[in-house]
């Protein structure tokens, strides 16, 4: 299948226009020799270890979730393993694209997977995007309240975790509103009032600030409020592209946090 006809394919999926501003997501590896995709690996992070599985297994897309190509870039050098992974790629004709915030954004994308392991409810998106009912973030009210320690149970077998990062605010009511971002979901959380914040990462003084006026927060690690997504793409993706194109999860890719 030609390299233009499966862009096409991704960005009705998970449009563009849906990414956030900051963002920088598309095509972002077009290979100098036109070339036909017939093996495609899926990974949250495009580390060197991740660029060397692609060459090894010859690929011929990386659908990086996480943008390789974000900081404007003036040189590029042997000594840096960032620059490196880029390089094999492009030495290898390897084209890359990633959809981001676009897939977190779209209905059935990254933030509905993530809604999905909170219980059942109802689920609303929490910073709707311009002529479109997708968004960033999503809001989940919950049929039945739940206490933080089930709650927690509940997100942890969803993505497959022995440990995450609870902080408690004063009082142990029940929750019933889950607000939540995969990745990092301070600026998603401005000016929502929940019962818990559930995302990736925040910081010191956001998670103080959420405990002190009353919300729970549950920290995962950022990626992995996202990896367990792309066996779910990988369906939607044999799915819409047919038999003629094989697609893999990278074995390499992993969290870089680890519990000591």
């Amino acid at each position: 299948m030609k390299l233009e006809r499966v862009v096409q394919t991704l960005e009705s999926i998970a449009p563009l226009n849906l990414a956030e501003e900051w963002d920088n997501v598309g095509l972002l590896i077009n290979p100098l020799r036109n070339r036909s995709v017939k093996k495609i690996l899926l990974t949250i992070d495009l580390t060197e270890a991740v660029a060397d599985e692609a060459v090894a297994d010859k690929v011929d897309l990386i659908i990086s979730y996480h943008p390789i190509l974000f900081q404007p870039v003036t040189r590029l050098s042997a000594n840096s393993a960032y620059d490196r992974a880029i390089m094999k790629l492009i030495q290898k004709n390897v084209a890359v694209y990633s959809p981001h915030t676009a897939l977190d954004a779209v209905i059935g994308g990254v933030n509905d997977w993530l809604a999905d392991g909170v219980g059942e409810g109802d689920v609303t998106v929490l910073n709707p995007s311009e002529n479109s009912d997708a968004g960033q973030g999503r809001l989940v009210e919950l049929k039945r309240p739940v206490k933080l320690k089930t709650l927690a149970q509940r997100i942890k077998s969803h993505l497959g975790l022995k440990d995450l990062r609870l902080a408690k605010r004063s009082t142990d009511d029940p929750i019933r509103t889950i607000a939540l971002c995969a990745g990092a979901g301070t600026d998603a959380f401005r000016g929502i009032q929940a019962d818990c914040f559930l995302t990736g990462e925040m910081s010191h003084h956001n998670i103080l600030a959420a405990t002190t006026n009353g919300t729970h927060v549950i920290l995962c690690e950022h990626t992995n409020t996202e990896r367990g997504y792309l066996p779910i793409f990988r369906k939607i993706l044999r799915k819409a592209l047919g038999n003629g194109v094989d697609i893999v999860v990278s074995a390499v890719d992993a969290d870089p946090i680890s519990v000591g």
